[in-house]
């Protein structure tokens, strides 16, 4: 599913949580740079936001998010830039919200996503979900609107919304997937699909071992897994032909995980 064309910057906006910030704000950009692409990231970070919260922030214009940008573009976006890092200048601008996000320029990709713990909950969607989309297209009738689906639980993870799924991994996974797809179908939203990405590294040497507290991917390679599927959608190039990665992985961690990604891009084109 390749999303953008050529192109001389990217530009994200992700209505998030910390999901998003896991997915796009540690390794997206050293990745994109690694390939020469030009991007910049903008995320929408309260923590734990559920869909039914975003329409409720909309709804008021309430300035909730904490605005982080993150882009290997050198062009400066702001006067008290963070130093640089792997090509990467990441800031924290004031609380911001959405409708002044949208207003923003011109984003290339927006994505959507429900909090985890209301990622399989059929009933959590809608009516929120119209209603975020229809805001965005708004204000944004020329970007690509996109859902970023979320990942389950670690088995052994304590959030305390896990009973909801009996505290079962495969249980969680199955309903996030049944109401993903039910909710892109309806809306004709291009999947980013983080969430079967994790699922395929886990099923690899790795084992269950990509969240840091069971439900937040780790830092050394859950949270690249979850970039590498970003990459592919943003850039439609083969993530496995990339050769960046963070000084913590292994070699052969990055190879289980760019192929987990590889694997669930490639799935959503069948």
């Amino acid at each position: 599913m390749k999303l953008i064309s050529i192109i001389l910057l990217i530009r994200v906006l992700c209505i998030g949580n910390s999901f998003s910030w896991d997915a796009v704000e540690q390794e997206l950009v050293p990745l994109c740079d690694a390939a020469g692409v030009q991007v910049e990231v903008h995320n929408l970070y309260y923590g734990g936001c559920s869909l039914q919260q975003h329409a409720a922030f909309l709804a008021k214009d309430t300035a909730a998010y904490s605005h982080r940008v993150c882009t290997n573009d050198q062009s400066p976006i702001t006067n008290d830039q963070s130093p640089i890092t792997h090509h990467q200048c990441r800031l924290v601008k004031d609380t911001i919200t959405l409708k002044q996000a949208l207003r923003d320029g011109q984003y290339d990709v927006i994505s959507l996503q429900q909090a985890s713990h209301d990622s399989g909950i059929r009933d959590s969607y809608e009516p929120w979900l119209t209603m975020l989309i229809d805001t965005v297209r708004y204000y944004q009738p020329n970007a690509r609107l996109c859902w970023m689906q979320t990942w389950a639980y670690s088995r052994d993870a304590k959030h305390p919304a896990y009973p909801r799924y009996h505290n079962n991994q495969q249980e969680m996974w199955d309903s996030i997937q049944a109401c993903v797809q039910s909710s892109i179908t309806n809306h004709q939203l291009p999947l980013i699909p983080c969430g079967a990405a994790i699922q395929h590294a886990r099923q690899t040497k790795l084992g269950d071992t990509l969240c840091r507290d069971g439900y937040h991917l780790n830092y050394e390679y859950g949270r690249y897994t979850a970039a590498c599927v970003w990459y592919e959608v943003l850039t439609g190039k083969d993530v496995r032909r990339n050769k960046y990665r963070n000084a913590a992985m292994t070699k052969k961690q990055q190879q289980l995980t760019q192929k987990a990604a590889h694997k669930a891009v490639k799935e959503t084109k069948k």
